[in-house]
């Protein structure tokens, strides 16, 4: 199976970039995952919030395959505690699922059409993060899924 992460826009703070930088190299231990940064939009003072994120999510059609499991990491999401993101994780393994892309939306979310491709939702918090540092705590929590799933002493319970 492959993991992606599909963002909007780059990681610009060194902290979250180094950060990311770590957990990406334990994760090749585990699982085929990559990151991928689609552009921030251009010009968009005269776009409305809905023209913005329908482009956005052309942005992110082009970015995903019709076989592609979409999980949306949304406030309206399903919330997991790590140890059931873990068993999420390993049901998707184990049902064969290829490719999982989960995907962080722009500033003001997703389009109605990015909601109706996807298949489920996931909520990393009910607080509201930068969608800088949600990079790292989405990293941060599948390295530590992995570990909760090889019985290894990450987690702590």
């Amino acid at each position: 199976m492959k993991i992606t992460l599909l963002t909007i826009g780059k990681t610009e703070d060194k902290y979250l970039t180094e950060g990311i930088g770590i957990y990406l190299k334990r994760l090749k231990h585990y699982i085929n995952f990559s990151i991928l940064e689609i552009p921030d939009l251009k010009n968009t003072k005269s776009l409305s919030t809905e023209q913005q994120k329908s482009k956005e999510a052309e942005l992110i059609f082009k970015n995903i395959n019709s076989t592609d499991h979409v999980i949306l990491l949304d406030e309206k999401g399903q919330e997991l505690t790590s140890k059931q993101y873990s068993a999420f994780l390993n049901k998707k393994m184990i049902g064969g699922q290829q490719h999982l892309v989960f995907i962080v939306g722009g500033p003001y979310g997703f389009s109605k059409d990015v909601y109706e491709r996807s298949n489920e939702k996931i909520s990393l918090s009910r607080m509201t993060f930068s969608h800088q540092m949600i990079r790292l705590f989405f990293t941060e929590q599948l390295y530590r899924a992995f570990t909760i799933l090889k019985g290894e002493p990450y987690h702590h319970d």
